[in-house]
């Protein structure tokens, strides 16, 4: 089989080396020649773990390729899919679909022979059969169906999930569109993956309802982490309490200083916004959202708190910058919230993070970029932890005695065991755990 993959972001770029991986022939297209000429280079724009080699692999092996030529690229496949972007449109929370309906329309003119049509960008209810009413008003004689095939990728095990997956969704309304996505994912039915076909508004709301449902349980677990630390509970113990009951599962009850990244805040908005002009506003997210807004807000405080109540003239080591590890995605990063109001506060800030650096750098002007982690905390008046990287789990105690001005750890992803911590003598505090040791 052929197909096309129109975008070459994460998704697109995941899904397309996926595919080949498969023995699908795949040809990746993007209007940004700088990027195509890196891939083309074997240069990986993104970081995502094992995503080089793979890419690497199905060059070498003609089954993926690149291009900026999308008309030339569409004629004769099986399938085209549109992986581009739909960020949050200003204004509003709304998704912007303008890269969805411009895809949509080139793909129109050049399209040859019968040819399914695949959303894989996040878009939302309504979007396949705008795609679709489009497609019959630019070339009105195209033989095609629309079909939804929504991504469940999480950035740092993105490729294991889409060759792994807990299932796969597909909203599709004709027999023939139908056979020609059961094909495609022949390999993953030969692993008894559950496919899921349904229509496609049910497709549509399905990635939607499934990010809101897990921001939701983050944003649920962070208020019950406030309310551990007022009663003398451990959030730990209860995660494990609730998560034990498979009702509810233990995925996604760790506490933080707030969900980010490229899905959950754009797709909480979104589906806000479409609940709210469908005429049943979902209150439930509503409120999630503005947990989650002020949280990232409310962490500077806690930071300044916690090093005396100011941080005028002081110097805070940083540690994590990426909205999660084995990424270097800084889209809605908590950092993005917490750092610039340190800076603001007065503090200097010294930072590392292992792959969001040169992005970081960009987006927080002022900020001092260091080699490590151990750089990082050199004179510092206290150490920042925002990101649980695995290499920040085993850091030398000693040596971070030695370097910081005086030993003082405000661990917001609770990498370290508290009595440990208070052992070796630092003030330390975490989230959601007793703040003192208890007999």
């Amino acid at each position: 089989m052929r197909i096309a993959m129109i975008g070459t972001g994460y998704v697109g770029l995941v899904s397309g080396a996926c595919f080949s991986e498969f023995g699908t022939e795949v040809i990746c297209v993007d209007k940004d020649l700088s990027k195509i000429e890196r891939l083309r280079r074997g240069e990986i724009p993104i970081y995502e773990p094992g995503l080089d080699e793979m890419v690497g692999r199905n060059v070498r092996a003609g089954r993926l390729s690149f291009s900026t030529d999308l008309a030339e690229s569409v004629k004769g496949v099986d399938a085209v899919f549109i992986a581009v972007g739909t960020p949050t449109r200003r204004g509003g929370g709304h998704a912007d679909l303008s890269y969805v309906y411009a895809a949509a329309r080139e793909i129109a003119g050049a399209v040859s022979g019968y040819t399914v049509i695949v959303t894989k960008s996040t878009v939302p209810v309504g979007t396949g059969r705008e795609v679709a009413r489009i497609i019959r008003e630019t070339c009105p004689g195209a033989d095609f169906d629309v079909v939804s095939n929504p991504e469940f990728l999480r950035e740092g095990s993105a490729i294991e999930d889409f060759m792994r997956p807990d299932r796969v969704v597909i909203g599709v309304e004709s027999d023939r569109a139908r056979d020609v996505m059961r094909q495609l994912y022949r390999p993953l039915h030969l692993i008894e993956t559950p496919i899921l076909f349904t229509g496609l508004e049910s497709s549509e709301l399905t990635k939607y309802a499934a990010n809101t449902f897990l921001a939701m349980k983050i944003t649920f677990i962070n208020e019950i982490a406030d309310l551990c630390e007022k009663v003398g509970a451990n959030v730990h113990d209860v995660a494990r309490g609730i998560g034990l009951d498979g009702r509810i599962g233990k995925k996604f009850l760790h506490p933080g200083p707030g969900y980010g990244g490229s899905c959950f805040p754009k797709d909480t908005m979104a589906l806000v916004q479409t609940a709210r002009d469908s005429g049943a506003p979902l209150r439930i997210i509503e409120t999630v959202v503005d947990v989650n807004a002020c949280r990232k807000r409310q962490m500077a405080d806690r930071i300044i708190a916690f090093v005396g109540g100011s941080v005028q003239g002081k110097t805070l080591a940083v540690l994590g910058l990426t909205f999660k590890p084995n990424t270097d995605d800084m889209r809605d990063a908590p950092a993005l919230d917490i750092v610039p109001a340190l800076m603001e506060a007065g503090a200097a800030i010294r930072a590392y993070d292992p792959e969001g650096m040169r992005e970081a750098g960009h987006l927080i002007p002022g900020m001092v970029c260091c080699d490590d982690a151990y750089a990082a905390m050199q004179g510092a008046d206290a150490v920042v932890i925002l990101t649980e990287w695995n290499q920040f789990r085993n850091l030398s105690i000693p040596k971070m005695r030695e370097l910081l001005k005086e030993p003082a750890m405000i661990d917001l992803r609770n990498v370290y065991n508290p009595h440990d911590m208070r052992a070796a003598g630092f003030r330390y505090q975490s989230v959601g755990r007793p703040q003192v040791d208890r007999p």
